[in-house]
């Protein structure tokens, strides 16, 4: 059976770290950087692998700020 691969894009810059994107991933992969964006904004970050392309933090981003990548293996 295949099985899904996921990875996230987020825009570092466009993103205002609300958290939402981390509060909605079933996988908990993502997290708030240590770093700050242009803005002071520290951005979101995918920090485990367990990523499995579901899509939900990219379409509850309010600033459309990431994008999600599907590999099926």
């Amino acid at each position: 059976m295949a099985k899904a691969l996921g990875k996230i894009v987020i825009s570092n810059e466009s993103c205002k770290g609300c958290e939402i994107c981390i509060v909605a991933c079933p996988q908990k992969t993502i997290s708030l950087g240590e770093h700050l964006n242009l803005k002071g904004y520290r951005y979101a970050v995918q920090d485990k692998p367990e990523c499995v392309g579901c899509t939900t933090c990219g379409v509850i981003c309010p600033e459309g700020s990431i994008t999600v990548y599907k590999e099926m293996r």
